[in-house]
């Protein structure tokens, strides 16, 4: 039976070797920006901490988002998909060094224990929503982008999510948003809104099938 869609060898890669080496790949990335992060926050403060956490968290994202496609390379919901199970296969590579490796040299600091009630779990749920998410959404851009003009642009799809990012995040701390101020989390956290409405812009004009 032939699929509603053929697919081209060139694009669209998701067998489950490609899956399983991506995901070990991106979680070891991310793993490396998570210590990297702990370390910046330990040993500065003030505007330095704020300014190399921000370069960290930014190539961190870009990473998360945007690693998965260009390894899946999509045109369709297949390598979309595949990019979005990278991005879930990571969180738990990221899990697992973690758990044998960044919390036993104790990574992190008093912030996320305040964050977490006490506690480091916290945060392996909201990993693995918002890690998959991303490269969900990036995979989205990518393939809109290749349907569009019949390649993606990495530059492109940064540049994107970059300004609006940065609309979302100036207009949470100048409405005084709860919680939102001018800081690191707040534009981390904007990347969010930004990446889901540059995937549904990005949509525009791309060819029905």
């Amino acid at each position: 039976m032939a699929t509603a869609v053929p697919l081209d060898n060139s694009t669209d890669t998701t067998d489950v070797a490609l899956i399983v080496r991506a995901s070990m790949v991106l979680g070891a990335m991310q793993s490396v920006a998570v210590f990297l992060v702990s370390i910046i926050n330990r040993s500065l403060t003030g505007m330095a901490d704020a300014a190399l956490t921000g370069v960290v968290v930014a190539a961190g994202v870009i990473v998360t988002a945007w690693y998965p496609a260009m390894r899946t390379r999509p045109r369709t919901i297949e390598g979309i998909a595949g990019g979005a199970a990278i991005g879930l296969g990571a969180a738990f590579a990221f899990l697992l060094i973690d758990v044998a490796l960044l919390q036993p040299l104790g990574t992190y600091t008093n912030r996320w224990h305040e964050v977490g009630g006490g506690s480091n779990w916290w945060y392996h749920p909201v990993w693995w929503m918002v890690g998959s998410y991303l490269s969900w959404m990036g995979a989205w851009i990518f393939a809109n982008q290749a349907n569009k003009s019949g390649a993606s642009s990495l530059p492109g799809a940064i540049g994107l999510v970059a300004v609006l990012t940065a609309v979302f995040g100036a207009a949470a701390a100048a409405l005084h948003f709860p919680g939102a101020g001018w800081n690191v989390p707040t534009f981390a956290v904007a990347v969010l809104p930004a990446v889901t409405l540059g995937a549904w812009t990005s949509g525009f004009g791309v060819p029905s099938r």
